[in-house]
C-alpha cells in the first residue's frame, strides 16, 4: 500500500509506475541482507542492510555521460564522486546507495564490476557514485555483511519495472521521523513543448524526529505507537532504546528525460529540501542531506572521463535544454514527486526488528487515516 492507495490527496500527474522508473532508461536494482535475530555480535549480526542500484541508462550505457548536478542540504554524509559531478556537470556511471560504513566495500564492487563488463573504462580511472545512509540502530553496521558481490548483484539485477520500497535494499535497516523508514519514489509528468516529460524520485529515507513529521499539513506528532522497552524479552531490559530522531540522513536521486543543462540539473537537486520539508522535517544538523538530479537527454553529448577520439579528430557537442524560463514546472514536479516519495516509504513498510531487538514501528494506517479525515 503506497500513499496514494491510503486515500491520501496529492498533487500533480504521475507516471503510469509512479516511479523514478517512469523515466525512459532508467534501472533499479537491489540487494537485500536480513539476517539473524537478537543480541549483537559484532562482525555476525543481526544484519539489516543492503544496496541499491540506479542505472541512468541501462548497463550497456555505462560510460556514456549525462548533465548532472549535485547540492548537499546538509554535509553530515557521504557521496563519492561528487566533486567530480560538481566539476564537469557529468555523471557516468550507476549510483548505489547503501549503508554509511559498506560505502567503501561498495566502491570497490561497482570496480569489480565495470572490470568485467566494460574492461575498456577501467583500464583508465574510475570515481563510482556511492552515497550512504546510517543503519547502525537495527544493523551490525561495522560487520562485513555487504560485500562486493552485493554491489555487483544489484547492478545486475536492476529492471525498468516498478521499484521495491520500504525496507529492501540500502533502505533496508533505515528510520524515517522515528517509523520504519528506507526507500521511496515517485514521478511527474510535465508537458512542454509538445512532449510529456517525467520527472522521477528516488530516495533513501533516514530522517527527521517524530514531533515533525506532517501530512497534508496535518501534524502526526502524537501517534500512539508501542514503547519498544515494553517487550518482555530479556536482553532488551538492558539495550533496547529509541528510534533515534533527527538524525541519520536522507539520499534522493531525481532523473528526467527532459533536456537540461548542468546548472539545471543543479538547481532541480536544489528543490529537493521544499519536497522535504512538505512532510516536516527542518533538516537536523547530524543529517547527511546530499542530493543528486540528471538529465537521460543529450546522451554523451557532455563527453566522458577520458578522450575518445584523438583531439584533432574530434568534434564540438551540442546540447538542447528548456530554456530557463519554462523551468519552474519542473521544479514543481521535484517538490512534488519527493514529498509522495518519502510518504511512500513510511507507508509501503512493515515494523522490524533488529540487532539487540531494537524495534522501529511502521507507521500507523489506520491512525492516520483518522487524522486526515479519509473514511474509505
Amino acid at each position: 500500500m503506497r500513499a496514494r492507495d491510503l486515500g491520501i490527496t496529492l498533487e500533480g500527474n504521475p507516471g503510469s509506475l509512479n516511479a523514478i522508473t517512469d523515466v525512459p532508461g532508467v534501472e533499479v536494482g537491489m540487494t537485500t541482507i536480513v539476517t539473524g535475530e537478537g543480541p549483537l555480535v559484532y562482525d555476525q549480526g543481526p544484519a539489516r542492510t543492503g544496496v541499491t542500484a540506479i542505472l541512468p541508462i541501462g548497463r550497456d550505457n555505462v560510460g556514456k555521460a549525462l548533465t548532472a548536478g549535485i547540492y548537499s542540504h546538509n554535509g553530515n554524509g557521504e557521496m563519492t564522486g561528487s566533486h567530480w559531478i560538481a566539476e564537469t556537470g557529468g555523471l557516468t556511471g550507476p549510483v548505489m546507495i547503501t549503508n554509511t560504513h559498506a560505502v567503501g566495500t561498495v566502491h570497490r564492487g561497482v570496480i569489480e564490476w565495470i572490470k568485467q563488463n566494460h574492461p575498456e573504462m577501467a583500464i583508465e580511472w574510475l570515481l563510482p557514485v556511492v552515497a550512504e545512509t546510517w543503519d547502525g540502530y537495527l544493523n551490525d553496521i561495522n560487520g562485513p555483511h555487504v560485500t562486493h558481490q552485493s554491489a555487483i548483484d544489484a547492478i545486475n539485477t536492476a529492471t525498468s519495472g516498478p521499484v521495491q520500497e520500504g525496507s529492501h535494499g540500502g533502505g533496508t535497516g533505515m528510520n524515517c521521523y522515528q517509523f520504519k523508514g528506507g526507500n521511496g519514489t515517485s514521478s511527474r509528468v510535465v508537458p512542454f513543448g509538445g512532449h510529456d516529460y517525467v520527472v522521477g524520485a528516488f530516495l533513501q529515507a533516514n530522517f527527521g524526529d517524530r514531533r515533525e513529521l506532517t501530512i497534508n499539513g496535518v501534524s502526526m506528532a502524537d501517534l500512539d505507537v508501542p514503547n519498544p522497552m515494553d517487550n518482555d524479552d530479556w536482553y532488551l531490559k538492558d539495550v533496547a532504546r529509541s528510534v533515534p530522531g533527527g538524525a541519520g540522513s536522507v539520499i534522493v536521486v531525481i532523473a528526467t528525460d527532459a533536456p537540461l543543462l548542468p546548472d539545471q540539473c543543479k538547481t532541480l537537486a536544489r528543490r529537493v529540501p521544499m519536497g522535504l520539508a512538505r512532510t516536516g522535517t527542518a533538516g537536523g544538523h547530524f543529517s547527511g542531506d546530499i542530493f543528486l538530479a540528471f538529465s537521460t537527454a543529450n546522451q554523451g553529448e557532455i563527453g566522458s572521463g577520458f578522450p575518445a577520439v584523438p583531439a584533432a579528430e574530434a568534434q564540438l557537442s551540442k546540447l538542447e535544454f528548456i530554456p530557463w524560463n519554462y523551468i519552474d514546472r519542473f521544479y514543481t514536479a521535484v517538490v512534488q514527486a519527493v514529498e509522495e516519495a518519502v510518504l511512500n516509504a513510511l507507508i509501503n513498510n512493515e515494523t522490524m526488528t533488529g540487532r539487540d531487538g531494537n524495534m522501529s514501528y511502521s507507521l500507523p494506517h489506520d491512525q492516520v487515516k483518522q487524522r486526515l479525515g479519509i473514511t474509505n
